[in-house]
């Protein structure tokens, strides 16, 4: 049943592949880096690394000395899907702004085929079932800079190239940009935002209708869609931060914002216009040594399909993490939404800060 499920979901992305749609490219505002995950993505204004062109680029500031590398592996929704994510940052000394690229895919492999099971003539034939992968790729190219040499404000910005893949049903190209800022307010408190897909992303498919289509009693099944152009509308995400020192040894960093779809969607507060939903998060740091991170994210309205009553959905997450020297390994767990479906994702995340490793040898 879920491999059917599946075989459907990528069919019914072919289908829909043109103009406007609302959840297009969704993978790339998954987010990545466990930290970032763990906190409901309550990062838009305190993510300082080079997991920041996910989150928001003006934040790859943070890194002021040397260069960064990232590595990230997700089993997600219980391992249905896989997330993976690479990057590297470079402070630019000449400039003093700070270059990332970055590399992102989630996956699902071995989907069941089987539009070619039933012959023409009605006929069914299980070995014709075959597998297929579904898979989303991006490349991002970001810099952080601060505009007139102002250190209090950061901005930053991401060149995306997106491809998308449905087996040997379809494909997709894709290009658009990301725009991002953090204020640093003499108080402490940072006030971060980034407008993702500020260009209207555009992806443009290419469908293979010897592949998708299959006539049966002469009738034509899955016929491929008339328009080929994709476009992915801004989504504005907004919050502040500020770090609260409880002892010597402790301290906590919260951030709580709003992230606004400019379209009607199950969010709790929708209209034609924009939908807005809120989110929040900490991360308690112990020395610098050790970090436990709880967050919640993504509230929808939800129908329940028994007695069609309203429900309130949400995503909560919570993870920890370890540094020593410029090494950091992060966990994170997450529940795809309290009061709907109930698949846990699993994040492992990696950096390597070398500007702080060679600081301590």
């Amino acid at each position: 049943m879920r491999k059917l499920l599946l075989l459907l979901v990528c069919t019914s992305a072919i289908a829909q592949a043109q103009i406007v749609r609302k959840y297009s490219n969704e993978f790339l505002n998954i987010g990545a880096g466990a930290r970032g995950l763990a906190m409901g993505g309550a990062v838009v204004s305190n993510q300082n690394d080079v997991y920041a062109p996910m989150w928001n680029p003006a934040g790859l500031l943070g890194i002021e000395r040397d260069w960064q590398g990232a590595a990230m592996h997700a089993e997600y929704f219980e391992s249905i899907a896989k997330y993976d994510y690479l990057a590297y940052a470079k402070k630019l000394e000449n400039s003093g702004g700070v270059f990332a690229v970055s590399i992102v895919r989630l996956g699902v492999d071995n989907i069941l085929n089987t539009t070619q099971m039933i012959d023409s003539e009605g006929n069914i034939d299980y070995d014709k079932i075959t597998k297929f992968s579904q898979a989303d790729y991006a490349g991002l190219v970001s810099y952080a800079f601060h505009p007139g040499g102002n250190e209090k404000i950061s901005a930053g910005v991401n060149a995306k190239v997106v491809y998308r893949n449905v087996g040997k049903f379809a494909n997709a190209f894709g290009f658009g940009f990301d725009v991002g800022a953090i204020y640093h307010s003499d108080s402490g408190w940072n006030y971060g935002a980034m407008l993702r897909d500020a260009s209207t992303t555009v992806n443009f498919w290419n469908v293979n209708q010897d592949e998708l289509s299959a006539i049966v009693n002469g009738e034509e099944f899955n016929p491929a869609p008339q328009d080929k152009m994709e476009l992915t509308m801004p989504k504005l995400n907004m919050g502040a931060s500020k770090n609260f020192e409880i002892s010597h040894y402790m301290s906590i960093l919260p951030e709580a914002g709003i992230n606004v779809d400019f379209a009607k969607t199950a969010a709790l507060i929708s209209t034609d216009f924009a939908s807005i939903t809120p989110y929040a998060g900490a991360e308690l740091n112990y020395d610098n040594l050790v970090f436990v991170r709880l967050g919640v994210n993504r509230f929808q309205t939800i129908t329940d399909i028994e007695d069609l009553s309203r429900k309130v959905s949400f995503q909560p997450s919570a993870g920890i993490g370890i540094q020593y020297r410029g090494l950091t390994l992060d966990y994170a767990i997450t529940n795809s939404g309290i009061g709907g479906s109930n698949f846990f994702s699993n994040f492992f995340s990696l950096k390597l800060d070398m500007g702080a490793m060679r600081n301590n040898p």
